[in-house]
């Protein structure tokens, strides 16, 4: 047990050595030094006055430790054999790490010296830290991730006695648990994606200097210059001399941070809990609730997330609980009602309720279980309040605690503001308030009121026209599905491009031309949502952000 390499001196010892060997490499190296920050531990801080936006560091690819870099190492020929290294980037990169820190003529000694030799992630949490964690909805993912580390450790400690291709290793004399736990946790707190020299996809790195920045909320100010082929950073914000410099790791919960990165965020204003929802496949209208979802680009089970913000729930989250509470009849009016395509846009807008009993069903629901999911904790936020108070707390158990603290607390919000959204909805309706109806002249908004990236979709009419034989004809199958048939049951609703026509079980009717931008499609209006998804684009491909497909109420990847 234990690591197998120790080096002679402090971390802090390295770090001129680090920064030399940055100067040769072509990294920059002024404006800026290493320095240790009470609370934080070390970081960058500015030598002098950096504006917002300004370059003020860059990293060459030759100092980088990439998976292309293991492969062309003493670790390629294991690698071009193990499929598991080959599927996993970040295993790859923490055995890449293991073997050159092992060998006193590595390029990239400078850096490793100025690892940290232990870190704070839950790998190195003892029994009783851990169970801080019981009840969290955080404690599965900690026990995962040991487990995980443990049987790649096993794997590996095999591999490397036994496989042919590892006689040069040299880890074959000295691999512990230890070392690998050190490794693993390395590049889980340090990992980012880089192009790869051609730009053709994406591959993992650790990125010497750079990852010395601690984390502040912001927008992420890194990126890769493939013409000079180097990772660049640009300040964050203004920063004075004797500034602690920050960089934004992303839009992680505090349980990401915590598990992968050895903190907790106070101020995380991306901090969130996942809730599992799902529309159950024995409930009579789940082939109607599923359909309407399909067609927002949502699926009919999924995790999501309630958010310490308010509101907590995402568009795509309202869109699900707005759909979940949905009676027979507002089902009907969203699948084949008038302007059915254009109202499945507004589902994640908190502008256009589909009905004031379905808002007061939607956030009774969420309040209720929200409430529920409370009471799953052995203990209260008082009592959370009370024992981080108490001297003596060790580092992993404070934040623990905190970590839990912070996932009842957003519960408690997401509690009050169900509540607070009931009592609203229900007195607009008992004061007979009139229900906000989305005008087909509107650009529908997809994400909510609030929020300040609301993103249009360009949804033009060229032509309607009512063909009520084929509306009585799909709202007969809708009728179908309602009573236990299948979207299977729609198949012979086929869309025949080339002539211009829809076909309906044989029956030819007068196409309609509509333009989704930027897609063009032969659908009759009152049918468009009712064709199976082989032959209808769903919400989902209407809108493209950088040439990318994104749901309309917001991306699936609650992030």
């Amino acid at each position: 047990p234990g690591i197998s390499v120790i080096f002679e001196g402090s971390r802090e010892e390295f770090f001129p050595k680090l920064m030399a060997w940055a100067q040769e490499s072509g990294a920059s190296c002024e404006g800026f030094e290493i320095a240790n920050f009470a609370g934080e531990g070390f970081g960058l801080r500015a030598t002098k006055d950096i504006k917002a936006e300004e370059l003020f560091l860059w990293i060459p690819r030759k100092m980088l430790m990439t998976v292309e870099s293991a492969k062309n190492s003493v670790l390629g020929p294991l690698y071009s054999q193990d499929r598991i290294l080959q599927a996993m980037g970040n295993v790859t990169l923490a055995l890449h790490l293991l073997c050159e820190r092992a060998d006193p003529s590595s390029p990239w000694l400078p850096y490793i010296k100025t690892l940290p030799g232990d870190y704070d992630t839950p790998l190195y949490y003892e029994e009783e830290e851990v169970r801080h964690l019981l009840s969290t909805q955080a404690i599965q993912d900690v026990l995962s991730q040991y487990k995980n580390t443990a049987r790649q450790y096993a794997y590996f400690y095999k591999v490397i006695q036994t496989h042919p291709t590892t006689s040069k290793l040299p880890l074959k004399d000295a691999f512990t648990f230890d070392d690998y736990r050190w490794a693993v946790s390395s590049v889980m707190t340090r990992q980012n994606q880089i192009p790869t020299e051609d730009g053709s996809r994406v591959t993992l790195a650790l990125i010497p200097l750079w990852d010395m920045c601690n984390h502040t909320n912001g927008l992420i100010t890194t990126g890769y210059n493939l013409e000079d082929d180097r990772c660049e950073c640009v300040a964050l914000q203004d920063y004075k001399e004797n500034d602690q410099i920050y960089i934004f790791y992303g839009t992680r919960s505090n349980a990401e941070f915590v598990i992968h990165n050895g903190f907790f965020f106070q101020e995380n204003a991306h901090d969130r809990v996942k809730i599992k929802l799902g529309v159950s496949k024995s409930e009579r209208l789940y082939a109607m609730k599923a359909e309407v979802l399909a067609r927002a680009g949502i699926p009919s089970s999924s995790i999501f997330a309630l958010h310490c913000s308010d509101p907590p729930i995402s568009a795509q989250l309202l869109a699900f609980l707005r759909v979940f509470c949905m009676t027979e009849e507002e089902l009907k009016d969203y699948l084949v009602g008038e302007h059915a395509i254009n109202k499945i846009f507004t589902l994640g807008n908190t502008e256009f309720p589909v009905s004031w009993d379905n808002e007061i069903k939607l956030w009774t629901f969420l309040e209720t279980r929200a409430a529920l999911l409370l009471q799953t904790y052995k203990t209260n936020s008082q009592d959370d309040q009370c024992v981080l108070e108490k001297p003596g707390l060790s580092l992993h158990s404070r934040v623990a605690i905190q970590l839990r603290l912070a996932e009842k607390q957003i519960l408690e919000r997401v509690v009050a503001s169900g509540k607070a959204k009931r009592l609203h909805f229900q007195q607009q309706q008992e004061e007979g308030a009139p229900l906000p109806r989305y005008e087909e002249s509107d650009i529908a908004l997809l994400e909510n009121a609030e929020a300040d990236d609301k993103l249009p979709i360009i949804l033009r009419k060229l032509e309607e026209e009512d063909d009520q034989a084929a509306v009585e004809q799909v709202l007969a199958q809708v009728q179908q599905l309602g009573q236990g048939g299948t979207a299977r049951d729609l198949a012979p609703l086929i869309v025949n491009g080339d002539s211009g026509k829809v076909v309906v079980n044989g029956n030819g009717t007068d196409a309609k031309l509509f333009t989704f931008c930027p897609f063009r499609w032969f659908v009759p209006p009152s049918m468009a949502l009712l064709l199976v998804p082989s032959y209808l684009p769903t919400a989902a491909d209407c809108l493209h952000t950088a040439s990318q497909c994104v749901s309309p109420i917001g991306l699936l990847s609650e992030h």
